[in-house]
């Protein structure tokens, strides 16, 4: 089995981890900060199904847990599958999400590097969110 590269991704989020982990698990907020998913998902048994800027997206995720693991797993319509390994760990008062990006087959580092300052975005959409909750 081939090793692929991979970039570790993260963002700090003046928020208590369980808030972080309630929040970014629950797959109905995805599209409020996951701009991968253009459309509201739905449950379709053990999977979520929603639209994404390529078409129609099957998303399974780990199961609810303590230990703040938000891995997903991404089908698209193609049938390729995309694994997400997602983290928040405490840090004090606050978090971190830590998300670490997988170089896919065949992808050129302009893709790669295009591909991380997606995830940054997403990340830091779901910092000002989260933060801005905090005010509200």
């Amino acid at each position: 089995m081939a090793t692929h590269e991979a970039r570790t991704l993260q963002v700090s989020i003046q928020r208590n981890w369980n808030d972080v982990y309630d929040y970014v698990s629950t797959p109905e907020n995805l599209p409020e900060w996951a701009s991968g998913l253009s459309s509201g998902l739905q449950k379709s048994g053990d999977e979520w199904v929603g639209d994404g800027p390529a078409g129609k997206l099957r998303l399974r995720f780990a199961p609810p847990n303590n230990v703040g693991v938000l891995d997903h797993w991404v089908t698209t319509e193609t049938g390729e599958e995309v694994y997400i390994p997602l983290r928040v760990v405490a840090n004090g008062e606050s978090s971190e999400v830590i998300f670490t990006l997988f170089r896919l087959p065949g992808m050129d580092d302009e893709k790669f590097t295009a591909d991380a300052a997606w995830v940054m975005r997403d990340l830091q959409r779901l910092k000002d969110l989260l933060e801005a909750q905090l005010i509200a």
